[in-house]
């Protein structure tokens, strides 16, 4: 029976079929493509600035090597590249590669092509303590970090009442999580309506309702680190665990039947995603569709192998926020809008178009 299994998963997402381009040559290919992005991304904007002054500055700046330049460029677009511009493109990079990969073992955990980071009511947590921050200064002590600190401090409570609702008589199964998420989400979000209509700060009311649909404008070098170091042992981790999620396209039972405690796992899982989109909305708020539209292309594209599928979807992640990032930026110059507006209005005709492809159907399979 086990070899039945074994066979029919390597003949559905064997080597075969799910690597029609070899791995190493896609990833240096996309990295290529990031390059080009982060560059692109730096130089456009309401004062554009030549990539190699771009380099340049960046190369002047980075003081652990042995490069120096003729300053050949003004003391102003220094600090429009070097402060504003090349933290705000790098937090993107950060944002949808975490949001990318925590769709990819979301919708292979739930075996739903429909699910995405936030379904476990995390961005809702975030946004209740994100808009207390915003509209009655909660969490003062914080300083420069309490919109941050808020926002995460409540992605964590919104994660734990979902396990505990989730978590009975020992167990956790995934239509309980997937209750317990919708019902917290929905909690949530009343609760952050009801604070944001109950504010009499009309800017402050505008300035939450921008952070709910994503934003990277507040990106500085100090807001950095966490998310990058978060998403680069995200990755990692799960990266490590590509067998099990494999065997999650044949199903819980056949999963189970082949060596992998389900429970433990899925509870792993859940708590590597969960801290990804917590640090992640903390600094950008509620970007949608990036974890719920990237892993699909990227399964149409090579296969549904989480060998191959999560770091190109994490390299694709991260283009396509540099991208729908620079186009909110430019869009309605000099106005900004939000980035979540922008994923939509992308992910909508997207799904669209995979309503009516009649092949395609989650774990790479045909119909």
């Amino acid at each position: 029976m086990v070899s039945k299994e074994k066979n029919r998963f390597q003949s559905k997402e064997g080597p075969t079929k799910s690597k029609p381009f070899p791995l190493v040559a896609a990833i240096l290919i996309l990295f290529l493509l990031l390059f080009v992005s982060i560059t692109l991304g730096v130089m456009l904007g309401p004062v554009p600035i030549h990539p190699l002054t771009v380099w340049k500055i960046a190369l002047n700046q980075l003081t652990l090597l042995p490069v120096s330049f003729q300053g050949d460029w003004t003391l102003a677009q220094e600090r429009i590249i070097w402060d504003i511009r090349f933290p705000r493109v790098l937090l993107g990079v950060a944002v949808g590669a975490g949001l990318a990969v925590v769709g990819v073992v979301i919708q292979a955990l739930v075996r739903n092509s429909l699910a995405d980071p936030y379904i476990l009511g995390i961005s809702s947590g975030a946004s209740v303590g994100a808009t207390l921050v915003i509209l009655f200064g909660a969490f003062g002590v914080f300083g420069q970090y309490a919109l941050s600190t808020a926002a995460f401090l409540g992605a964590l409570f919104s994660l734990l009442l979902v396990y505990m609702l989730a978590h009975v008589a020992g167990r956790l199964t995934t239509t309980r999580l997937l209750l317990a998420g919708v019902v917290v989400s929905m909690i949530l979000s009343a609760i952050t309506s009801f604070i944001v209509i109950s504010s009499p700060n009309e800017r402050g009311i505008r300035d939450a309702m921008f952070w709910m649909m994503g934003s990277l404008a507040g990106a500085r070098w100090d807001h950095l680190f966490i998310p990058v170091i978060a998403v680069t042992l995200g990755l990692i981790c799960l990266l490590v665990q590509f067998r099990p999620l494999n065997l999650l396209l044949l199903g819980e039972e056949t999963a189970g039947t082949l060596g992998v405690d389900m429970d433990r796992f899925r509870k792993w899982m859940i708590v590597i995603t969960a801290l990804l989109t917590g640090v992640v909305v903390a600094v950008s708020g509620a970007i949608g569709f990036v974890g719920l539209m990237i892993p699909h292309l990227v399964r149409l594209t090579v296969g549904s192998d989480h060998r191959r599928v999560l770091p190109i979807s994490a390299l694709a992640g991260a283009i396509f926020v540099i991208w729908a990032d620079v186009f909110a930026r430019l869009v309605v110059a000099p106005q900004e809008l939000p980035i979540g507006i922008v994923t939509a209005l992308c992910g909508g005709p997207f799904f669209i178009w995979l309503l009516r492809k009649s092949k395609y159907s989650f774990g790479g399979e045909g119909k």
